[in-house]
């Protein structure tokens, strides 16, 4: 099976922005990675790990040198990969609803692990990310289409861990959470706070910190290790861990500069994907893992109090989430101009299902970036891929 250049159409989008052109040759060798998290991140020592995965897997032929929120932002980096200033991107698709319509599609459905049982408990990054990476190689040519229309190629994927409510107060029933104001992360997680009374807030995750801190919002709709990775553990007080829940699953962390990749050899290119299987990996494998620790720290350094959501308010999403895949449909159908939204989630979830099996014998990243580029990257044609 090959993933590759029949599912690209249309010309590179000129290499410009904000006026000034940029070479992309002059960067063939050495690749500029930005992205929108601070030094020290789970996510930058993860692109720092890719950085040396590169070196490695392409015999010194390319480096990577990694920007941590200085090249690019979280919203700046779609346009700033697309014209050059960074020849890959940490890129956050649910940031940019249009341009990745189709992935964003996949990726906003995954509220559903809400309904696929305990089994998945404590590996629903990993699972989704699997299925995803699966799916958009296999099945989603209208996905490559819309990173090629913005001058991009799509290499990689990660996610986050559970999606949980981190409060300046108790949000644990119906009735606490009506009326809250809280930052969503995508419009998935908007529409389970309008269903329960509560104000959906967006914002870049950049300035989540001081929204809490200030009371511009009362929650933060953000996976646990991100309290740490963003600075949001010191304005939080009160946890409720699995709810709403679902996966940030629109990071495509690895996505590269369309020039760039065609300037590179059949090797060159290779050794990306091989790279990409290991952070792809590496960012939802910690995640999961540093969940406990985060929580700890953030009890003992900041009396941090960790709640569970009520039955009732349980039961309560898993109906929102069920009624929630019929209206991303309408709503990516309406607003997105998505036409086959129906028959891409019927697709993707046997997928989904599988990789909820594949990922539940897995003990550690290395094995999980074997598994994904054993069952997806390794069948992606360097030749023909982005070309």
């Amino acid at each position: 099976m090959k993933y590759g250049k029949q599912f690209l159409s249309g010309a590179a989008a000129v290499l410009m922005g904000a006026g000034i052109a940029f070479s992309s040759q002059a960067s063939a060798e050495t690749l500029r990675y930005a992205l929108g998290y601070p030094s020290g991140s789970d996510a930058t020592k993860a692109a720092e790990n890719y950085a040396e995965k590169v070196s490695t897997y392409s015999d010194g032929e390319l480096s990577v040198r990694v920007y941590p929120l200085s090249l690019l932002n979280f919203a700046e980096t779609s346009a700033g990969v697309r014209d050059g200033i960074a020849d890959i991107g940490y890129l956050l698709t649910a940031y940019f609803p249009s341009e990745y319509a189709h992935t964003n599609l996949i990726a906003e459905a995954a509220m559903q692990m809400q309904l696929l049982g305990d089994e998945v408990h404590g590996r629903e990054g990993p699972a989704y990310v699997g299925a995803m990476l699966e799916y958009i190689f296999s099945s989603c040519p209208e996905c490559h289409q819309e990173y090629a229309q913005q001058n991009q190629v799509f290499t990689g994927l990660a996610s986050s861990s559970n999606y949980g409510l981190h409060c300046n107060a108790p949000v644990r029933t119906l009735e606490e959470l009506d009326g809250k104001r809280l930052r969503a992360a995508g419009s998935q997680w908007s529409r389970w706070a309008n269903e329960f009374g509560a104000t959906p807030v967006t914002m870049s995750g950049n300035e989540a910190l001081e929204a809490l801190r200030q009371g511009i919002v009362d929650c933060v709709i953000i996976s646990t290790p991100d309290l740490a990775n963003l600075g949001i553990i010191e304005a939080t007080t009160d946890t409720t861990i699995d709810i709403p829940g679902g996966v940030f699953a629109g990071a495509a962390i690895t996505s590269i500069n369309r020039d760039v990749w065609q300037s590179l050899n059949d090797t060159q290119r290779g050794a990306l994907l091989r790279a990409a299987a290991y952070i792809s990996a590496e960012i939802p494998w910690v995640y999961h893992q540093r969940e406990e620790e985060v929580l700890e720290r953030a009890k003992e350094e900041r009396g941090l109090r960790v709640h569970q959501a009520s039955p009732e308010l349980m039961e309560a999403t898993r109906e929102f989430v069920e009624r929630d895949m019929e209206t991303i449909v309408e709503v990516y159908r309406g607003q997105r101009g998505v036409q086959r939204g129906a028959e891409m989630l019927e697709e993707f979830r046997p997928i989904l299902e599988r990789w909820v099996e594949l990922v539940s014998d897995v003990n550690s990243e290395e094995e999980l970036a074997e598994l994904y580029w054993n069952e997806v990257l390794s069948k992606v044609d360097p030749t023909e891929h982005g070309l």
